[in-house]
């Protein structure tokens, strides 16, 4: 199996960090995390992957040890970024495989830059229109927490997710609190983006071969699979059954058979 190697490149935000796998001659696959989460939610599927790809797995511009820059946060933005990733990298056209806040990324990178992405992968992605943004400006942030003195708020940033994470795997809860101390006081910005992006006003745009892969113990976005479909009439749809919010480190062997049947069906 090929080793992961760690690299930063020189992009209009910073450096920016990423993961890859694979032999640099393969065709590549951009992976794309959700928020606030970093590459590493791909390790183990990156791996997989690079036994058949070049997988690559970068920290989306202000996550992980990726530079933010001086650009508000955005969807846009952060798809700009990535394709300045893949421009860095030598990489003309890739396919993308993107997890809650990456679909979203996907959808816009296919759309502003459809030379540069041969198909999409959209895992637990949500359909961002109108009554999206009207649902979400009415619940509470998702993650973030009051910090507190005696360290209360790691505990509670805990809680706040353990519900839609598997029992018995802490490691994955450990993880996940990793990565959102890294962002600090931006934790809400990722889903803050995602709430602001009119993916409606783009979606249409999106003409590659597209998978959705719907983790159905997911309960944010499980429902959008559907919506999803309705405008990517060209998609199709996968269950992982038992799947919740974070499905690539949850189940990696079940994830990356879904993508490398879409992308290489002779390798899964």
């Amino acid at each position: 199996m090929s080793p992961i190697r760690r690299a930063f490149a020189d992009l209009s935000v910073g450096q920016v960090h990423y993961a890859a796998c694979g032999q640099p001659q393969a065709p590549a696959v951009l992976l794309l995390h959700q928020s606030p989460r970093s590459w590493a939610e791909y390790r183990e599927v990156l791996a997989l992957l690079g036994a058949h790809r070049r997988a690559i797995a970068m920290d989306t511009a202000g996550f992980g040890d990726s530079a933010a820059g001086e650009a508000p946060a955005s969807i846009e933005q952060w798809a700009r970024v990535a394709c300045e990733l893949l421009d860095a990298l030598g990489i003309d056209c890739a396919d993308v495989v993107g997890h809650h806040t990456g679909g979203v990324i996907a959808v816009e990178l296919a759309a502003a830059f459809p030379g540069r992405v041969r198909s999409l992968v959209l895992s637990s992605t949500p359909f961002t229109d109108e009554a999206f943004r009207r649902a979400r400006a009415e619940r509470p942030p998702i993650d973030e927490v009051e910090p507190s003195d005696d360290g209360q708020h790691l505990a509670a940033l805990w809680q706040k997710r353990q519900g839609f994470y598997p029992p018995g795997r802490p490691e994955l809860l450990e993880a996940f609190v990793l990565d959102a101390l890294k962002v600090g006081r931006r934790l809400e910005e990722g889903h803050r983006a995602v709430a602001a992006y009119r993916m409606e006003d783009r979606i249409d745009r999106v003409v590659q071969p597209v998978l959705i892969i719907r983790a159905t113990d997911d309960p944010f976005a499980a429902p959008h699979a559907a919506e999803l479909l309705q405008h990517l009439p060209q998609a199709r749809v996968v269950d992982i059954e038992g799947g919740m919010v974070p499905l690539p480190d949850q189940m990696p062997e079940a994830f990356a058979r879904a993508v490398l049947a879409f992308l290489e069906p002779s390798a899964s």
